[in-house]
């Protein structure tokens, strides 16, 4: 089950761009490269067999290459540790997709089953030393190994992406990713103007709602819990004098500073966060002022009801809140409003 730093970046990768600029400019192939957007369509990833539970944290995209699909299998792992078993964890999810797509009678005319390319977006502090390729982890004579199984799968490791090739990449994956790393004077004079200046030459609703929860989920993980606003309703003048306000709040977020004292006291922050109170109780706090921008002051109900809910019902409202037309949307049947 996701915890409250996964949801704004699966929010992100719910966006075709994010997802296009994910595979242009973070791997190495070149298939992807001057595709459409309208090439790209997502595919609920919970297809299950007997017994398993639906994996609420990775995102299935189609991607329409010529006559051909190919399936792109993103896995978000928002962890203080690697997981040794990736692969094989990987193998399962792409061998589930695969059995899904036969049992759907989805294959094209030939019965062969698509290409899949499974990818890692890892967001932890230690190196990922996990082998990325499931033949690596097995141990067989030389006459045993080609029926062995193998599984292989990119992985992006944020931290430790080049710091060079990601502020010459102007696309907004890189500037969020730079938000990310980047010490308190580069956010402030680099970063955050270059996201102001992406918005007003490509001003998009939805997109932008997402890159505002992100921004709130970056600024709680730091401590700072006001909200920030992109509202492309603005003239440009309003977004520059909001930019100082924004730049002040991104200071005091405690952004790296170079010294060990910050760096320990970044790692105390995550350790207290990832406790299961602490990721409902920010989650709580997320949705809130995710609804409140939206849709204004709550009624008392609604407030009441996330203050009642599970981590599970918190994360199912915040996945709608994003996009919803109104609050009951958001609450699904359950009324928001007396």
């Amino acid at each position: 089950m996701p915890v409250h730093h996964d949801l704004p970046y699966r929010s992100l990768f719910a966006h075709p761009e994010l997802v296009r600029e994910l595979l242009t400019t973070l791997t190495p192939f070149t298939v992807f490269d001057d595709l459409a957007l309208s090439a790209f369509e997502a595919v609920d990833p919970a297809y299950v067999s007997e017994g398993l539970a639906a994996r609420q944290n990775d995102l299935v995209w189609r991607v329409r290459i010529g006559g051909q699909c190919l399936y792109v299998y993103i896995l978000l792992e928002f962890q203080s540790g690697m997981d040794r078993w990736m692969a094989l964890r990987m193998q399962n999810y792409v061998g589930l997709l695969c059995q899904n797509l036969v049992k759907r009678h989805a294959l094209p005319p030939s019965l062969m089953l698509p290409p899949v390319l499974p990818l890692v977006f890892y967001n932890g502090v230690p190196r990922w030393n996990a082998c990325v390729d499931l033949a690596d982890l097995v141990d067989a004579p030389p006459e045993l190994l080609p029926f062995q199984p193998s599984q292989r799968y990119v992985l992006i490791d944020r931290q430790r992406l080049d710091p060079v090739a990601l502020e010459a990449n102007a696309s907004l994956l890189a500037l969020l990713i730079r938000m990310e790393l980047s010490s308190a004077p580069k956010v402030r004079y680099k970063v955050l103007p270059a996201l102001l200046t992406w918005f007003k030459d490509a001003p998009q609703a939805s997109l932008m709602r997402s890159v505002e929860v992100w921004l709130q989920a970056l600024a709680a993980r730091r401590g700072n819990p006001e909200a920030f606003s992109l509202d492309s309703g603005e003239e440009v003048g309003d977004m520059g004098r909001q930019f100082e306000t924004w730049a002040e709040e991104f200071e005091d977020l405690g952004f790296q500073k170079g010294s060990e004292q910050g760096k320990a006291e970044g790692r105390a922050l995550g350790q207290a966060q990832g406790r299961a109170e602490g990721h409902v109780a920010a989650l709580r706090g997320m949705l809130g002022r995710l609804l409140r921008k939206r849709f204004g002051d709550l009624p008392e109900p609604a407030a009441q009801r996330i203050a009642a809910a599970t981590q599970a019902q918190l994360e199912q409202w915040f996945e709608r809140g994003i996009d919803a037309p109104g609050l009951d949307a958001v609450f699904g049947d359950e009324p928001a409003s007396a």
